[in-house]
């Protein structure tokens, strides 16, 4: 009996811990989302190239280029165009 409480009490912290873990959901409701079209000029007037933008858990995802010469993949919410996590790509 106590291995299965130390099994429930385990699952417990980790089903706690992983959503922390996991990248970013935006919560705007469609109708607030600005078009994709005023993200992509904004970054480009911030100097970046933008290869793509996808939408994907509720947020804008970029690939792009900044002005630095950084290869980068970013999210963004859609509603305000905030960037919410930014990773260096390597590839």
């Amino acid at each position: 009996m106590h291995a299965f409480r130390s099994t429930i009490l385990l699952a417990s912290v980790i089903g706690l811990v992983i959503p922390v873990a996991a990248s970013p959901r935006c919560k705007a409701p469609l109708e607030k989302w600005q078009p994709r079209e005023v993200l992509e000029e904004k970054l480009r007037n911030d100097g970046w190239k933008v290869r793509r933008i996808k939408t994907d858990d509720g947020c804008y995802k970029v690939e792009a280029t900044r002005a630095d010469g950084a290869r980068v993949k970013a999210t963004f919410e859609p509603d305000t165009l905030t960037l919410i996590r930014e990773k260096m790509r390597d590839d």
